[in-house]
């Protein structure tokens, strides 16, 4: 255990990790030394930032603290702090359940965590915005607001994080112009509910202000949209996207199913009708936009013949990229209240693979459209004179890499690549010279 070291494991989503970020900076300034996800945590106290939106990842979250109590009893490090989504929502189970933690916060009052340490030096305190990255130094997640008053059946979110809360649009432009400084050229706006920006604070939406200005600050090369809602879709961040150059051509929009009894039974406030309209009027204010949807099979109220519409959607629509999960029942939520999860396991999970077997089919058709097409790639990452990148079209993470056999390019460097080969999840592409490749 080393003394005035403190190891942050941070579970979950990208919202997740702007908090993780955010208590990195915080203890810096206290003079702690911190570590991010390290492989050998053994700090003076480590903190896990956890996830409790799924089955899969509360079980991941109960799994690490379980690890470092078994650390802690061999005295490999000091003392336990546990924060998140999942000790947010489960806090007097989990106290009850697992002893061994110290001291345990939610998703909100993490803060708290700080008044117990003493300041190892002086100096001026951060902004409460203010982060260390753990992301590369060229991109960042940029988290607009939190919470969601959607309240769809299937969802604990709302559970989670309450209400929608908005932050002000200048504390977010003043966060930005801090990131941009630090060499941050790419911002990937997230939020659980995109659509909703600015309705608690000014009465309306302020979601295409708000990206004109993040636009405007120099510096700031790529903005990309992600989790929007397709009920009060802002229509006219479209036209900001459609105008500006660093705005990337791409939108995350969960759209989870389209047969109408099943979007009814999800409440979704949406129906079938409006959702096709809906994509119809974005691709038309935005030609050439590539969406990225998430789907979900198996929910209560899904047959045969719901499923076989989906899968005609998914065949129609050819979305550009999609990820889908299948249903699992979430504690007092809408649907564990009022459905019987009757669908067998192994149904959703059918039904799953062939969604996704589909949709892998599209995006090799799609990728392979773009072979002897010359795209602004971002680069990553350089690993043995390898080099990968995004197009504007693809978030960190979870959409395709473009593979560049080319040792001269460095991370966080933008460069015309011409693309020459393509996969369901990848793609190949060169340098590009003009008319010299």
């Amino acid at each position: 255990m080393q003394k005035s070291r403190i190891d942050v494991i941070s579970l979950g989503c990208s919202k997740n990790l702007v908090e993780s970020e955010r208590l990195l900076r915080q203890l810096e300034a206290k003079g702690y030394n911190t570590f991010f996800d390290s492989e050998n945590p053994c700090g003076e106290f480590v903190v896990v930032n956890t996830c409790g939106f799924i089955a899969d990842a509360k079980e991941e979250s109960i799994n690490q603290i379980l690890s470092l109590c078994r650390k802690k009893a061999q005295k490999e490090i000091g003392r336990l702090v546990v924060m998140g989504c999942l000790s947010q929502r489960y806090l007097e189970e989990l106290k009850k359940e697992i002893p061994e933690v110290d001291f345990w916060f939610g998703k909100f009052d993490w803060t708290g965590f700080l008044n117990l340490l003493p300041d190892l030096k002086t100096g001026p305190v951060p902004e409460i915005w203010e982060r260390n990255l753990t992301t590369p130094p060229h991109s960042a997640y940029l988290k607009i607001s939190e919470g969601c008053n959607r309240f769809c059946a299937f969802c604990a979110i709302p559970k989670i994080t309450g209400r929608h809360h908005s932050r002000d649009i200048v504390e977010i432009l003043k966060e930005t112009e801090d990131l941009v400084k630090k060499g941050v050229k790419e911002f990937n706006v997230i939020a659980q509910d995109l659509s909703a920006y600015g309705t608690d604070l000014y009465g309306e939406s302020r979601l295409a202000e708000l990206i004109e200005r993040l636009a405007d600050i120099k510096g700031v090369e790529w903005i990309r949209l992600h989790y929007a809602y397709p009920a009060d879709f802002p229509m006219d961040v479209l036209d900001v996207m459609a105008r500006r150059n660093n705005v990337c051509k791409y939108l995350d929009i969960a759209l989870q199913h389209i047969s109408d009894p099943v979007l009814s039974n999800m409440r979704r406030h949406i129906n079938k009708e409006e959702t096709l309209e809906l994509l119809k009027n974005i691709r038309d204010k935005v030609p050439g936009i590539k969406i990225r949807t998430t789907l979900m099979t198996g929910f209560p109220g899904e047959g045969d013949k719901e499923f076989e519409e989906l899968l005609d959607f998914v065949k129609s629509q050819r979305f550009d990229r999609m990820g889908a999960f299948a249903y699992c029942e979430e504690d007092d939520t809408y649907a564990a209240k009022n459905f019987k999860d009757s669908i067998p396991q192994s149904t959703k999970e059918k039904r799953l693979d062939l969604l996704m077997k589909i949709q892998q089919e599209i995006s090799l058709e799609l990728n392979e459209k773009m072979i002897d097409t010359v795209h602004k790639i971002l680069i990553d990452r350089v690993e043995n004179g390898v080099a990968y990148g995004r197009t504007q079209f693809d978030s960190p993470e979870v959409d395709p890499e473009v593979i560049v056999n080319d040792a001269s390019l460095k991370p966080g460097d933008f460069a015309e690549v011409l693309i020459t080969g393509a996969y369901p999840f990848e793609l190949e592409g060169k340098i590009w010279h003009g008319n010299k490749v």
